[in-house]
């Protein structure tokens, strides 16, 4: 035996007691280990055993076995059944206290459950020991709920009753319960029936807006006369930034209701209006039932904004879903898939809002009242900032009346210069850039005064971003004003033509839209079949190319309203005859030019008023339309109604006298169109 023998054997000893431990910690390892052991008494073999059974990756293994010194292997194998048994003992621990919390559960259960079937044997089970139970029954009979509802929620209570409150199923009957005694049943507030306050309170949030405040005036009073009637369905149509949605606040102050509001831009799961079942985790119900619950009574204003954003995928269409809810023959019986009963919307003033009303489906567009609001015109913008988005602002930033005052000049400068929108965010954040400057400028010090006037814009703003007037000036070749609609509004067109020797090819620029540019081939199509009467023959496509292109070219374009436009700029480009610049036009023309109506006439006769045009040519079929704007806007507008393109170019190409030249009219569409 070598000189390391006896130490060899000391490490040995306590590598064994420790492997002893080890075994009797980890309960993977049989004790027969320690029998097979025990018949070992040699430093090397046994330490061969231990590290046999100790949890290392085989390369540490061998490393340790091919190793020649044996106390060291048995220092390396001391080392490791101390970090192990460490960690069994850690292990060992929590699996104590778990064991013990759940033990604790399982017998205040039993104890609970016995005691529950003990007293139901001796006849004397009262609710004194299902507190949950107690305060449900308590807010249930402080409901005035339908009867149908009520027995619904008995049921639910003597489920409730007869399971373990500490269950799974318990706490989700719960949650149930909780939602459905959370609802206003039965709960309304009184209308403000009086229409000269309910009309000064919309006069004062809000200037213009003639017809819903008057179809809201209308309601009020029909509700003075009966008891109750179903809510209408409104519908306000327009472009951002007029007020549409701060007007349903408006509305249920003026009519002395709860106001609730629900964004459903992105909205694409129809269960966030119909809610979820119960038999899913996390369930909830709809929006429409929780803005119930937000609301506190069954006849809140409610708005349901940006409408017209909704969309569908796998998980459903919303807008179906919205089909009963803003239907008034059945959302007196709206059933959210969570809570299961049917719930009256009826008593509901709905008001929704839209950007784009055919963006919106049809069969939601028949179960409302579409109100379409136009953009405002430059007084009312005047009105506007000066009696609502200046004073506001100055509040916000701080400032005293005597620190900034406005010209009305400046004003007017700001509104026709600096912004070109249909309502009065871009304003209001102009005002917001002066009272910053205003406030950077005079410090600490509120006794100074700042005047703006236009001079000071400049300086204040930069440089203005458009000019007065959009139009060109002169008559122009090949060009012709047309009016646009856009989600933002109403916008001028310069619709371009030019011909070019060639072969007849048709070329369009402009980020032009497949229905724009069949109308550009329509208007080709009927120059070619009926402008031999202007002194154009049907060969000039074999002569020419034809290139239409409309500005802004970084602007997406669509629609089929440019057709007389496009036709007449193609025309003077072939004829050389100029165009009047101060003539705009709209309408779509048929293969016999027959001129079509148009949408948005509103908002492009405003982008028109406010280029400085004075003439427009308008769709003889929109003449109604036309008589129904309000008359701030039609004054100082001259409207030539056109039922076909010969009297669009009777119109800008009048006969010269002495001139033998005479226009035919070209045959009209025989069928409605």
């Amino acid at each position: 035996m070598t000189k390391t023998a006896p130490e060899a054997r000391a490490h040995m000893k306590v590598a064994l007691r420790g492997f002893k431990e080890y075994v009797s910690l980890n309960r993977q390892l049989p004790d027969e280990i320690l029998l097979t052991l025990s018949n070992l008494t040699d430093p090397s073999p046994v330490a061969d055993f231990i590290i046999a059974h100790l949890p290392m990756i085989a390369a540490r293994k061998q490393e340790v076995l091919e190793q020649i010194n044996v106390p060291e292997q048995f220092k390396f194998i001391n080392k490791v059944l101390d970090e192990e048994i460490e960690i069994l003992k850690i292990e060992r621990n929590i699996e104590g206290q778990v064991r013990e919390k759940i033990s604790r559960t399982q017998r205040n259960f039993f104890l609970q459950e016995q005691m529950r079937i003990i007293k139901k044997e001796l006849g004397d089970e009262g609710e004194e020991d299902f507190s949950d139970v107690i305060a449900y029954r308590k807010k249930l009979r402080k409901l005035r709920m339908p009867k149908d509802v009520r027995q619904r929620a008995e049921e639910e209570l003597e489920k409730l009753k007869g399971m373990p409150m500490m269950s799974p199923e318990a706490t989700v009957l719960k949650n149930y319960l909780d939602w459905m005694l959370a609802m206003p049943w039965g709960v309304t507030t009184p209308d403000r029936l009086d229409l000269t306050e309910a009309e000064r309170i919309l006069d004062q949030d809000h200037f213009g807006l003639k017809k819903p405040k008057d179809r809201i005036l209308e309601h009020l009073a029909v509700l003075a006369r009966v008891d109750r009637i179903r809510g209408p369905i409104l519908c306000l149509v327009g472009p951002p930034g007029v007020g549409k949605t701060s007007l349903g606040r408006s509305i249920a102050r003026a009519m002395g209701r709860n106001f609730v509001r629900i964004s459903l831009g992105g909205v694409r799961d129809e269960a966030e209006i119909r809610g979820h079942r119960r038999t899913y985790i996390g369930s909830m119900p709809g929006r429409i039932i929780q803005g119930m619950r937000r609301a506190g009574s069954m006849n809140p204003v409610f708005l349901l904004d940006e409408i017209d954003k909704m969309s569908a995928d796998f998980r459903g269409d919303p807008s179906s879903a919205l089909l009963e809810v803003l239907d008034p023959e059945q959302n007196s019986t709206f059933s959210d898939h969570y809570l299961e009963v049917d719930f009256d919307l009826s008593q509901i003033l709905f008001i929704t809002t839209a950007n784009i009303k055919h963006d919106i489906p049809l069969p939601l567009q028949d179960r409302m009242e579409i109100i379409d609001l136009h953009g405002y015109l430059h007084h009312e913008k005047q009105h506007i900032a000066r009696e609502f988005l200046l004073p506001k602002q100055m509040r916000e930033h701080g400032l005293r009346d005597s620190e900034l005052s406005v010209a009305p000049t400046a004003l007017d400068k700001m509104i026709s210069s600096y912004t070109r929108e249909s309502g009065v965010r871009e304003l209001e954040r102009l005002m917001a850039r002066v009272c910053r400057k205003v406030a950077k400028e005079n410090g600490g010090d509120t006794s100074k005064t700042m005047h703006v006037t236009p001079s000071k814009l400049h300086g204040l703003l930069g440089a203005a971003p458009y000019k007065d007037n959009q139009v060109e000036k002169g008559d122009r070749i090949g060009t012709a004003v047309g009016r646009g609609w856009t989600s933002q509004g109403g916008e001028i067109l310069n619709i371009q033509a030019s011909v070019m020797k060639g072969k007849g090819a048709i070329q369009l620029t402009g980020r032009l839209g497949d229905v724009m540019k069949e109308s550009a081939h329509a208007a080709v199509s009927y120059i070619r079949a009926y402008g031999g009467e202007w002194g154009v023959g049907a060969d000039f496509v074999s002569k020419f190319d034809i290139h239409f292109h409309i500005p802004e070219a970084a602007t997406p374009k669509d629609g089929p309203s440019a057709g007389i436009t496009l036709a007449t700029a193609l025309l003077s480009a072939l004829t050389s005859a100029p165009v009047p610049a101060d003539i705009a036009m709209t309408g779509e023309i048929t293969l016999r030019g027959h001129v079509l109506p148009i949408g948005g006439l509103a908002e492009k006769t405003m982008a028109a008023k406010r280029a400085g045009i004075r003439k427009l040519l308008v769709p003889a079929e929109n003449e109604p339309d036309w008589l129904e704007l309000d008359k701030p806007l039609r004054q100082g507008m001259e409207a030539v109604f056109v039922e076909n393109i010969a009297d669009v170019w009777r119109t800008l190409f009048p006969v010269k006298k002495g001139s033998n030249r005479t226009v035919a009219t070209p045959p009209q569409d025989g069928a409605s169109h």
